[in-house]
């Protein structure tokens, strides 16, 4: 099945390139890239690239045509229109009454083809389900990644499953003391390991602060003054990391970047976003108490408060994993918004009081 995952992977790309956000809504040319807002192309407009919305509705009227391919995840997308490019819909409805000159990748959601849709390709599901109306029409293949339930047949009776044999009946349990050690011996490394992951963070969050104190600033600034966004920019690096990396191991000759992508580039964003959030953190508890300390001080205090509570939440059962998840989207997106702080997250505007102020000439 001839699917083109590159492009809808360059799509979600856009991502790193926070510049190039959902400014560009006019639809005579270059690439769309909306988050948290909805796109529609009215009746007569043509898009001459390609179009991609985070957490909001696509609606391509008819007579409308995009050029180029469309993903819309956590949103809805109606196609009216035509496309002359691939469509994904990631945890949303797809709905298509026209022509799409592509293949079509529904990953847990729910695609309707009315009537009058027309497919000149592929379609995919992943976990999402496809309903086709009489009258569509589909020129590729049709996958779906769940297997039909084989059910045995008696001899002579068909479509009739086997019996099943009764179980043995289970042995009396061992009434052991070991289990009780155990777990106990399991709990105290897990507050082991959650101490001394904190005390790591925090040393090296100490030594960041003497080289690169604004680049944290300004991380943590991006996610104190938009805690949304950041949280979508990390939800897109958790998905487009190892998507891309996946991309890159097919390729073979990418090795080494995906290496370098999944298990340097990664974890280090994640370990100097937390570092930015303890910093903030820090100041805000030595203003608490009324006291003044030195930034390093104050930043390995913050980073390691921080590791150590969002790691003892992180022991709750069923529960825990979500506080967690949390803090590592804030710290991932405010690392990706910034560049690793070296520059001012999309939409902020740098206050009079912060700017550099102007060089006065001497007076002749």
């Amino acid at each position: 099945m001839k699917i083109k995952l590159t492009t809808l992977i360059l799509l979600l790309a856009l991502l790193f390139v926070p510049t190039a956000s959902a400014h560009a809504q006019s639809p005579d040319g270059g690439d769309v890239f909306l988050l948290g807002q909805n796109y529609t192309l009215a009746s007569g407009e043509t898009l001459d690239g390609s179009l991609a919305v985070v957490g909001g509705n696509v609606m391509i009227e008819e007579g409308a045509t995009v050029n180029g391919d469309v993903v819309v995840v956590g949103g809805n997308l109606k196609i009216n229109g035509d496309v002359n490019g691939d469509a994904a819909i990631i945890g949303g409805n797809l709905t298509i009454s026209a022509e799409v000159d592509g293949d079509i990748v529904i990953v847990g959601g729910q695609a309707v083809l009315t009537e009058t849709a027309v497919i000149d390709g592929n379609v995919s599901t992943i976990g999402g389900q496809l309903e086709k109306e009489p009258g569509a029409e589909i020129t590729g293949t049709i996958t779906n990644n769940a297997p039909p339930v084989d059910v045995p047949d008696v001899p002579g009776v068909p479509n009739v499953p086997d019996v099943p044999s009764v179980p043995d009946v289970p042995n009396p349990p061992d009434v052991s003391v070991k289990p009780v050690f155990d777990g106990a011996f399991s709990t105290l490394w897990a507050i082991f390991k959650v101490f001394g992951t904190a005390l790591a963070v925090a040393g090296i969050g100490m030594l960041l602060t003497l080289f690169l104190q604004p680049q944290l600033e300004r991380v943590a600034d991006a996610v104190i003054r938009q805690p949304v966004l950041a949280g979508s920019f990390g939800l897109l690096a958790l998905i487009v990391v190892p998507v891309a990396t996946l991309v890159m191991v097919v390729t073979i000759l990418l090795i080494p970047v995906a290496a370098i992508l999944f298990f340097v580039v990664l974890p280090a964003a994640w370990l100097f976003g937390m570092v930015a959030l303890g910093q903030e953190v820090g100041e805000r508890f030595t203003k608490a108490i009324n006291q003044i300390w030195s930034p390093v001080l104050s930043t390995g205090f913050g980073t390691f408060l921080l590791l150590l509570v969002v790691g003892f939440i992180g022991l709750i059962p069923c529960v825990g994993w979500l506080i967690s998840f949390l803090v590592t989207l804030f710290a991932l997106g405010g690392v990706t918004m910034t560049w690793f702080g070296t520059r001012n997250a999309p939409g902020r505007i740098i206050p009079v009081s912060e700017a550099a102020p102007a060089e006065v000439p001497p007076a002749s």
